[in-house]
């Protein structure tokens, strides 16, 4: 046979199996209704399991983990397609659909917020952004201003969760398994790094750099340049601006915000020394309650995974089902459970989708770790 003709008995029977899919769908669908009347889950594990061992049977050697892998995929496919038609609700679904009765509510132009660092901190410079009016509350370290939020001490809370050269700021995503809340609202904010020292001082005499640890990475082709220069890390731009500003001597600089120079009576020495223009911090603002506001586009979740081959392509198959972009995934070790990981994911996905928030109710009811992070939008 020609490849042509080879190609043209794969379309027959692509066209077979085309039908036999939405035939096996069809009964899906009766399956659905039948589960919604007895009460049971969609997820049945031991069925799954029995038609896996069949149909891996019957492929035979060469081809039983082809087989089970494209019964995995259609076992996706079809819970997903239930949980739809049941729309079974839970306490998550609940909470989500209260919530949204109230999405006529704008995002507040003021409010009570926690922020970490000083004044002339790139927290606060988002906090300006996100609010016209805030009363800004000042904290030593992040976990304080989760504790803040979450004690209900401030309304809001301001956290940096990335940036686009030196990654992902872990210590906020190792906090947040540890503290209830929800991400109302992200902002992505261009971040520009200056060397900072007292007035008259000159880079020559510098012996010693302080500055947050993202910042120092985002400028670590700049302190490569430089490794006769003592690297100091402090807890925020700002404060280590403030730190050099009160110092008694002139050779000790900081990498902080032209705001910082500013602020604290400092000079530029060198400007905009991160190593990449392109340089943007994506900022969370967290509350308390579930609040959407009009416009929310993105969805964020934490979740863990059977420690099994495939449990977490399986996870977001779910989501793909659905036509879902995930735009990303971080994953953090879970304390005293050797190589297994809790994920943190962002979707472009919508709570006013009663298909999506039918799933999140779905994945709620599951043995595994799954948090509701909140949906939001995020400002550019």
């Amino acid at each position: 046979m020609s490849l042509q003709d080879i190609r043209e008995e794969i379309d027959k029977l692509d066209a077979e199996l085309t039908g036999l899919f939405c035939c096996r769908m069809e009964l899906a669908q009766q399956i659905a209704a039948e589960k919604s009347e007895q009460g049971l889950k969609v997820h049945d594990r031991v069925r799954e399991r029995e038609v896996l061992a069949r149909v891996g049977h019957l492929a035979g050697d060469t081809f039983e983990q082809y087989a089970r892998t494209l019964y995995s995929v259609l076992f996706d496919l079809s819970r997903s397609y239930q949980t739809g038609l049941i729309k079974k609700e839970t306490a998550l679904t609940k909470k989500i659909r209260e919530s949204l009765q109230c999405s006529d509510v704008q995002f507040p132009k003021k409010g009570v917020v926690a922020c970490q660092g000083l004044e002339g901190s790139y927290s606060q410079m988002a906090c300006d952004k996100l609010f016209s009016m805030p009363d800004i509350m000042y904290f030593r370290n992040f976990e304080a201003v989760f504790q803040a939020v979450e004690q209900g001490l401030c309304d809001y809370g301001i956290l940096p969760i990335e940036n686009s050269s030196n990654g992902s700021v872990n210590a906020v995503y190792d906090l947040m398994r540890h503290y209830n809340f929800y991400i109302v609202r992200s902002i992505r904010l261009h971040i520009d790094h200056n060397l900072l020292a007292k007035p008259g001082a000159k880079l020559s005499e510098i012996k010693e750099i302080i500055s947050h640890e993202q910042a120092l990475g985002q400028c670590s082709e700049f302190l490569n340049k430089h490794p006769e220069i003592k690297v100091t890390v402090c807890e925020n731009t700002a404060t280590a601006a403030k730190m050099v500003s009160d110092a008694d001597r002139r050779d000790i600089a900081t990498l902080s915000s032209r705001n910082c120079a500013r602020l604290y009576d400092l000079e530029v020495l060198s400007a905009e020394v991160q190593n990449s223009e392109n340089n943007y911090t994506r900022f969370i603002c967290i509350a308390k309650d579930l609040t959407v506001y009009p416009g929310a586009d993105r969805i964020s979740l934490m979740l863990s995974v059977e420690h099994t081959p495939g449990a977490l392509y399986r996870m977001i198959a779910r989501f793909a089902a659905l036509g879902l972009n995930l735009t990303k995934l971080e994953s953090r070790p879970i304390p005293g459970r050797d190589f297994e990981f809790l994920f943190y994911f962002d979707l472009e996905a919508s709570a006013w989708s009663d298909d999506v928030v039918s799933l999140l109710g779905e994945c709620s009811e599951s043995d595994e770790l799954f948090v509701f992070l909140g949906s939001y939008s995020e400002i550019r």
